[in-house]
């Protein structure tokens, strides 16, 4: 039967990176930071990736990772969530990381220029973003995989001496005509943090260094998260990591890990907010008690406390499928993300509600929690995406003309 408590080596786990986050990144100073130089710290990076070695959790010790797992990654998001720390450990650490192990052969780990960039992601050296844009989730069309009806390598070849009629209208000037310039990839994640960009091609994955792209910030909802549009030219070859077939399979991989354990970091933010919320009702007193004694608002927050609980279990099934490598990880992910972003969403509504003329304020971090989860609400499949995963692996496909 599978154990879904904590074990004493990823509570240990826990409390280093929740001391570091606490001395380092206390969530009420994140207001300020947003105004000020940025959310990123990039000596708060190397401590979590570096000294604490979070970066390299799930990359094999023999290239120089920790030799860990899924689960104990999920720990670390968990606590990330609480803090809503801007960091990219997301998009680098679990997605780029888990793309790129992808791409071992049977029974050993990555070779090659893969290997290499594994260590330099483990150390905290480097960091890497898969060029996506954030909301494609798991089972998404991905660039690079062939078009419905198009020609593929098992197709047989045509006849001898066969020459495709072309009507004249349409037959080729004589003068040539330039490529079209390729075209922007949205809302790519971590992007303008990063220094390598993992990018999905038609003949397969290819790792470019981002000085050689064009990377234009956005503006996203979500502060914490930042987003870009990323150009890459088509003269940045970079170094072609897999083919088309294994890239592919590897993209697939990484989108699941990633939207499996955003379900960790969505559970870290609704416990947060639950327990700030309680808080502030134990401490704020109105007609001479605590307003957390009115029944009417100890239901709403024990509600949520039943919410944040399942989606615990949710989290922790998804984590402990992707760190067996379980043939049920797909539903195991599809569950906890279609679950806990709706209750990421509801603790941060409750935890604004209930401060009442505080938490409407820009000073407090509720705010933040909010706009996270709503982005969260997105990132790496939308919920209904999720569902209809869902309902295509149970055999329960949607009504005709939904």
């Amino acid at each position: 039967m599978t154990d879904l408590l904590y074990s004493e080596a990823e509570s240990d786990l826990r409390a280093a990176v929740r001391a570091l986050l606490a001395d380092r990144a206390a969530p009420a100073a994140l207001p300020a930071r947003l105004e000020g130089t940025g959310p990123h710290d990039a000596a708060l990076w190397r401590a979590l990736a570096g000294d604490v070695g979070a970066a390299g959790l799930l990359v094999p010790e023999e290239l120089g990772g920790q030799g860990a797992g899924p689960r104990e990654a999920a720990v670390v998001l968990e606590e990330l969530g609480r803090a809503v720390t801007p960091l990219p450990y997301l998009t680098s650490s679990v997605v780029a990381t888990r793309t790129l192990l992808a791409l071992a052969p049977a029974g050993g780990p990555p070779a090659g220029p893969a290997a290499g960039l594994l260590a330099e992601l483990a150390a905290g050296r480097r960091t890497a973003v898969l060029a996506l844009p954030l909301t494609t989730g798991p089972g998404a069309p991905e660039p690079g995989a062939p078009e419905p009806g198009s020609p593929t390598p098992t197709d047989p070849p045509p006849p001898a001496g066969h020459r495709p009629r072309t009507p004249a209208a349409e037959t080729p000037a004589p003068h040539t005509i330039p490529a079209p310039a390729p075209a922007p990839i949205p809302a790519v994640a971590d992007a303008v943090l990063a220094d390598v960009l993992l990018v999905p091609r038609p003949d397969g994955l290819h790792a470019v260094d981002a000085a050689d792209a064009e990377i234009r910030p956005l503006t996203p909802l979500d502060l914490t998260r930042p987003l870009a549009a990323v150009t890459v030219p088509a003269d940045a070859a970079g170094t072609r990591l897999a083919e088309a077939a294994a890239s592919r399979a590897a993209v697939r991989e990484g989108l699941l890990a990633g939207a499996g354990l955003l379900a960790s970091e969505q559970l870290g933010l609704a416990e947060w907010c639950l327990e700030e919320s309680v808080r502030h009702t134990r401490t704020r007193h109105q007609f001479n008690r605590p307003v957390g004694s009115f029944q009417a608002l100890k239901h709403r927050m024990a509600e949520l406390w039943l919410e944040v609980t399942a989606a615990r279990a949710a989290a922790r099934n998804a984590a402990d499928a992707l760190a067996t490598g379980s043939a049920d990880a797909p539903l195991a992910v599809a569950v906890a993300q279609a679950y806990c972003s709706r209750v990421a969403v509801h603790a941060a509504e409750e935890c604004v509600q209930l401060h009442g003329g505080t938490g409407m304020t820009w000073e407090h971090p509720a705010h933040v929690y909010l706009k996270r989860a709503k982005a969260d609400q997105l990132a790496y499949g939308s919920a209904g995406h999720h569902k209809d995963t869902l309902a295509g692996l149970v055999g329960l496909p949607a009504p005709a003309g939904r």
